[in-house]
């Protein structure tokens, strides 16, 4: 601050230096003059300056230090007032900047929220037709109609889902219960779910369960296994997935590997980003990049770790990692 303060005074620094200057100089030009006595009063007078230089130092800079350790947050509670008219002048600025900001951040909340009800509302209201629909696609005698439709039906199923929770998401540590989950019937339900892609693709599921009984919370943990069985489902064809569970150095583990076509070493370390796909299969109409970031989204506040090993060629294994069990005391909030 002291360089910046120096730098700002410059000029008044500089017209002191040439008026010291033009005194001696004036003295050196002028023998009439003494110039032993005004050397002594430059003297003098420098050091004044360099004294008022110090006590102004501390007076102006207190406000724009205070601006400079300032945490914009739109609270300006903690910034000493101006004294000077060009600090009362910044300061006004200020607050009439933020109370605008802040007021037009009040306002765009109001707005996400309503979006995101009437999104919400919109989303629960298309599922009474789409169960309706899945009754009426029931009934068709054509096998290869019925098939065709229920697997249109599930796509838009799943998309609807994954819609629903991604506007959940920002506030799932309110949505949280904990509980004993029986792994295999919360299986059974997603994999009946994806039956008819998994018969349209040919695929079977190999269920081997050490641990039948997990503590987490029911309704997450299925959603992120969906996208887990989704992504699974989607790059594979005509083989098995196979899901175990297990326990491992005190931590249960839920995994799900399938044969498909891998992933480039490259990619790994990037496929839990936003909108992330593929480098070697970019233009791939399947991917959407939001599966395994939304899946990686809901296992934090659930403290479960995500892993991911995969070869090009040979399938991918994901791994859920759970936390020990008193690291569920944190999540319950004790």
């Amino acid at each position: 601050m002291i360089k910046k303060y120096l730098i700002e005074r410059r000029s008044w620094i500089f017209l002191f230096l040439c008026l010291q200057l033009l005194t001696l100089l004036t003295t050196y030009l002028d023998p009439a003059i003494p110039f032993g006595p005004l050397l002594y009063i430059s003297f003098l007078s420098s050091i004044i300056f360099v004294i008022f230089l110090a006590v102004r130092y501390t007076k102006e800079t207190r406000f724009y230090k205070s601006l400079d350790e300032w945490d914009p947050h739109l609270d300006l509670n903690n910034l000493p007032p101006g004294d000077s008219p060009f600090e009362q002048i910044v300061q006004s600025h200020l607050y009439e900047q933020t109370e605008r900001l802040r007021q037009e951040a009040t306002l765009s909340q109001g707005m996400l929220e309503a979006e995101k009800d009437e999104l919400l509302s919109w989303i629960h209201e298309v599922k009474t037709p789409l169960t309706a629909m899945q009754l009426m696609i029931e009934r068709l005698e054509d096998r290869a109609a019925r098939e065709a439709m229920n697997y249109e039906w599930l796509r838009i199923h799943l998309l609807l889902d994954r819609q629903l929770h991604q506007k959940r998401l920002p506030f799932m540590e309110n949505d949280l219960f904990i509980e004993q989950v029986e792994l295999r019937s919360l299986l059974s339900q997603e994999i009946r779910t994806l039956r008819p892609w998994c018969m349209r693709r040919g695929i079977g599921f190999d269920i081997r369960l050490e641990l039948e009984e997990l503590l987490s919370d029911a309704k997450w943990l299925a959603f992120i296994v969906r996208q887990l069985l989704t992504n699974a489902v989607k790059y594979s064809e005509n083989a098995d997935i196979m899901v175990s569970s297990y326990l491992h150095a005190g931590h249960a583990i839920l995994e799900i590997k399938d044969q498909g076509r891998g992933i480039d070493p490259k990619d790994l370390p990037r496929i839990f980003d936003r909108g992330f796909t593929s480098t070697t299969l970019h233009n791939d109409p399947k991917a959407t990049g939001m599966g395994l970031y939304l899946a990686k989204r809901a296992a934090q506040p659930l403290h479960i770790r995500i892993e991911a090993s995969s070869k090009p060629g040979e399938g991918t294994c994901m791994k859920l990692i759970f936390p020990l069990r008193n690291e569920f005391l944190q999540i319950r909030g004790v």
